[in-house]
């Protein structure tokens, strides 16, 4: 049985059998005068869904957009035939439905049996009287809880969530370049040097024989570049963070009740 809550979700679902079958969509709900409590549910069936048919909500379970009933199609179809007046079924055509459908008088307690052997369904929708003589009106649309409606809204409550936005890593890698410095290298030629006899040399001139075959030798040297490498370490380098503030315009849809008057055609007097 759907509660006063799954009213509203009932209204316009699709009526299912329990072979499967589509009876057809839920056109109204009714409820039980004195406790609230939805009681039948109206399904259009027949040729061009032109007949109103009762079906009772005491075993029916609301599945999504679906509200699935214990009754094949035909049990359905074959319900007896119920005259709506201005909202209401008499006790008789509802004592007669039940019977149809073999569930008893109600749904099995004192109160929803004195709906249906008793009372009318919903018979208060034109409104009652209370001590004071005032007119009290009655929710048509679920239970009846006092004499006015809430109007709620919804209001945005923006914060902030901390969420990873990405990842930074250090790599170190090698690279191979060349590099070119200027260094300064000697080296030997030879260079031939001719002295005249002097008295200075002539002592050394004529040492050795007068007529003679002599070979004479000198190393000659020059320098090389030498190229030696060797690690130091030049710089460290880590990752830090730093937190940027910044303005963030957050648009969200909020929805919010409005209550309008539906005078019929009466004055109605605005406070």
């Amino acid at each position: 049985m759907i509660n006063e809550q799954q009213i509203q979700q009932a209204i316009g679902a699709t009526a299912v059998a329990a072979d499967g079958g589509k009876l057809g969509k839920v056109g109204e709900i009714y409820l039980d005068d004195e406790t609230g409590r939805p009681e039948w549910a109206t399904v259009n069936t027949g040729l061009f869904g032109t007949k109103e048919t009762f079906i009772p909500l005491a075993q029916a379970e609301l599945a999504g957009d679906e509200l699935r009933f214990p009754y094949d199609k035909d049990t359905v179809k074959g319900a007896p035939r119920v005259e709506d007046s201005e909202g209401h079924i008499s006790p008789d055509e509802e004592a007669e439905l039940y019977r149809y459908y073999g569930i008893g008088t109600g749904t099995g307690t004192a109160e929803t049996s004195r709906t249906g052997v008793v009372g009318d369904v919903d018979r208060d929708r034109a409104g009652v009287r209370d001590d004071a003589g005032r007119t009290v009106g009655h929710d048509t649309s679920g239970p009846t809880t006092d004499d006015a409606m809430t109007r709620s809204e919804e209001r945005l409550r923006v914060g902030v969530q901390r969420v990873e936005t990405g990842r930074a890593r250090l790599r170190k890698y090698v690279v191979t370049e060349n590099v070119t410095q200027t260094v300064p290298v000697s080296h030997e030629e030879v260079r031939v040097v001719r002295e005249p006899i002097t008295d200075a040399n002539v002592g050394r001139a004529v040492d050795g024989p007068a007529i003679s075959e002599e070979e004479h030798e000198v190393v000659l040297h020059a320098e090389r570049a030498v190229v030696e490498k060797e690690v130091v370490p030049v710089e460290r380098v880590r990752l830090d963070t730093e937190t940027v503030t910044e303005q963030q315009r957050v648009t969200e849809e909020v929805r919010k009740e409005q209550i309008e008057v539906d005078t019929d055609g009466t004055t109605t007097r605005r406070p």
